[in-house]
């Protein structure tokens, strides 16, 4: 219900015990919660504090102090300095300045109304409310949903779901909920993505149907168990995210608090200043399908929402200064900090989208341009604080260079591998004078591999294809009846052993129970570090699940290496025998309901230690460096070769990595007694959880 001359500009007092009826905006009249509270805990700006127009019938609508959330009203925003001759706007057919442009009676909204889809909080949506039961295939492993959400009313209170049982992490930290920490982010994201891809895996393999998808299931799963983070709504930096990192779905945003909408562009919340009520924006999400872009990377003209034509007779119509467009607006005049979300083409995916969180902007000019269609949209001119993190310009950097790196700074040689592999591995030094790293023999796997002795026999299977959920398949027999890869290739889960088809299993090459022996898929480089010799960097986006590279390298006698020291000065040696920080990646079957007897084990079991040497033979793993923070994870891998199982050692993404990231992983630890404080070197990770040494 809406006062019909409740608008933003009024300076007049409105009588609240009066309630006009009036007709809604759309043809149908939104359905606004009761307890609204939780949408307006959050930072504001100096001055500002939350407000609620939505009131119950014949009821005065109320603000209590008490119930709003202590701020700090004292920090100031500065505005950024922007050249002018450098960030000018681009000349249109028709401009006319915001300012300018005077709200029509009939266009007069109450900033609080949320009924469009592209505007307002989007937290209530994730809540369960219309995500249907899936359907059952297999009564022995099956998922049921979460207890469905009863359609909000407005006579009845809607609880959040409370964490449960199943969501320990909250339990324990429940102050992370409402401002996290890049712990709580990592949890989240890695939560969502192994719930999404156990679905891809019960789908593909005909074990489960249902008609929702994936990441959208993932997400119902998360909210109904109160598994997300940051959900105080708040202008300006989100606690725990970093500008730079990506994101595969927009529910990852909503589940980390990035970004509140799960379709709209716009992000935006109500405030009050004394009684006056406004509202700001809190971020974008630039599609760069609208004429977003730029030349200049630190420079966004992002265009407002809404149709600028009536469906039915296709007659063009102005964008309207409402709801995100209003939100804009009223930020620009107060110089608010907006976070901006780069839509980006998927690499892998040319018809999906990835989605890079590039930082805090400001608006610095905005107006109503007519387009070549005649009507009218509005455009904001956004430019990026200084002083913040490189994001979409080193993701623009890592795409040229792809196409050429002989042009940039500190180019030694266009392909390390001489062509072994099927993309080439770049080196470079940008840092000082030298010239590479010490001669090695590019190898793309094991040299002089050894045999494991396992209860059972290696033998390969006889499929001509193997299909996810076929159980005469010998491989998914000893993988226990589980495909370990999505269809595009993403492992599922950590694995005490995996299990691929080899040389000897009569299923093609490409067989997707290969994936380990296939090489590089992403666009690497080798470059030199500040203070840790040479690295490995992605110029791709990565996936959380992806196949990075095998360590490979000369397969070394463990006695003789104890005996004789040798590998204790080898800065390449893997060992398998070492200690290793143990963390959870596989999804919690408690989040899905899953009927199963037993749950998937992540610690390693390794018939019989493998050390490496990548000294002398190797590939890009040897360049990858020690962290204690890592995005990257190794996978013993085991398959089939000239009669004899072979174990290898095979790299994957522990999360999303964004381009020119570099690739690390956790050494390990030597156990104590077989020469550990010799072996210990000084870690220079410079991570939060740095334990300072590592080997």
């Amino acid at each position: 219900m809406m006062e019909n001359n409740n608008t933003v500009n009024t300076s007049e007092s409105i009588d609240k015990s009066k309630i006009v009826e009036v007709k809604p905006l759309r043809s149908l009249a939104p359905v606004l919660p009761n307890n609204v509270q939780s949408f307006f805990n959050a930072q504001y700006p100096n001055g500002f504090s939350p407000f609620c127009s939505f009131v119950k019938p014949q009821q005065i609508p109320v603000t209590k102090e008490t119930e709003e959330i202590p701020v700090d009203c004292n920090a100031t925003v500065d505005t950024p300095v922007v050249p002018k001759a450098t960030r000018e706007t681009p000349v249109a057919a028709k401009v006319t300045p915001i300012r300018s442009y005077k709200i029509s009676h009939d266009e007069e909204v109450n900033v609080n109304h949320q009924g469009d889809g592209n505007a307002g909080s989007a937290w209530e949506r994730f809540n369960g409310d219309d995500w249907g039961a899936c359907s059952r295939k297999r009564a022995t492993q099956n998922i049921e949903n979460c207890k469905e959400v009863p359609k909000r009313k407005k006579n009845k209170k809607t609880r959040e779901p409370s964490v449960g049982g199943s969501s320990s992490y909250f339990a324990a930290f429940p102050y992370l909920k409402e401002d996290g920490n890049r712990e709580s982010v990592d949890y989240v994201l890695m939560t969502f993505d192994s719930i999404r891809r156990k679905l891809c895996q019960l789908e593909e393999s005909k074990e489960f149907s249902n008609a929702l998808a994936k990441h959208l299931r993932a997400s119902n799963a998360l909210t109904c168990h109160g598994v997300k983070t940051n959900t105080r709504r708040r202008a300006g930096a989100v606690p725990g995210i970093e500008v730079g990192d990506i994101f595969f779905f927009r529910m990852e945003m909503c589940l980390v608090g990035l970004h509140g909408q799960s379709m709209g562009g716009i992000d935006y919340m109500n405030i009050k200043d004394g009684s006056k009520e406004d509202t700001m924006a809190l971020s974008v999400v630039s599609s760069g399908v609208y004429g977003d872009e730029s030349k200049d990377n630190d420079v966004l003209y992002y265009s407002g929402q809404g149709e600028n034509f009536n469906k039915k007779d296709k007659h063009v119509t102005d964008q309207k200064l409402q709801r995100g467009n209003l939100a804009l607006e009223r930020s620009a005049q107060r110089h608010d900090e907006v976070r901006v979300i780069r839509g980006l083409r998927d690499t892998v995916n040319r018809s999906a989208k990835i989605y890079m969180y590039d930082g805090l902007y400001k608006i610095e000019e905005s107006w109503l341009e007519t387009e070549k269609s005649g009507g009218g949209v509005f455009k904001y001119k956004m430019v990026r604080l200084p002083g913040q993190k490189s994001a979409f310009a080193s993701w623009m950097l890592a795409q040229k260079w792809k196409a050429d790196s002989s042009s940039r700074n500190g180019f030694i040689l266009p392909d390390l591998s001489n062509k072994i592999e099927s993309i080439p591995v770049s080196l470079v030094n940008d840092v000082d004078d030298e010239k590479g790293p010490a001669f090695f023999t590019y190898f793309m796997s094991l040299k002089n591999p050894k045999p494991f002795g396992l209860v059972q026999p290696s033998f390969g299977c006889n499929c001509k294809d193997c299909i996810p959920g076929d159980l005469n398949c010998s491989c998914i027999q000893r993988n226990d009846g589980d495909f370990a890869y999505t269809a595009n290739s993403i492992l599922v889960s950590r694995k005490p052993l995996i299990h691929e088809c080899g040389p000897m299993c009569r299923c093609f090459p490409n067989c997707k129970n290969r994936v380990s022996q296939t090489g590089l898929k992403q666009y690497m480089e080798v470059f030199k570090t500040k203070g840790r010799g040479w690295g490995l960097r992605t110029l791709d986006p990565i996936r959380a699940g992806t196949f990075i590279c095998e360590y490979a390298g000369e397969v070394i006698d463990r006695e003789r290496a104890y005996q004789n020291r040798e590998g204790e000065n080898d800065e390449y040696v893997f060992d398998t025998s070492r200690i290793y920080v143990p963390f959870t990646w596989n999804h919690d079957p408690n989040l899905l309901k899953e009927v199963v007897s037993t749950v998937s084990r992540e610690d390693y079991t390794i018939p019989s230690p493998l050390i490496i040497s990548a000294k002398n033979v190797g590939n890009v793993a040897r360049f990858m460096n020690h962290s204690c923070s890592p995005n990257v994870f190794w996978q013993p891998v085991l398959y089939g070769e000239n009669n004899q199982s072979v174990l290898h050692i095979a790299f994957f993404a522990l999360r999303h990595i964004p381009p020119m990231a570099e690739l690390t992983y956790d050494y390990g630890v030597v156990p104590t007694g077989r020469g550990a404080l010799r072996s210990r070197k000084r870690c220079l990770c410079g991570s939060e959880n740095c334990r300072s040494f590592f080997g």
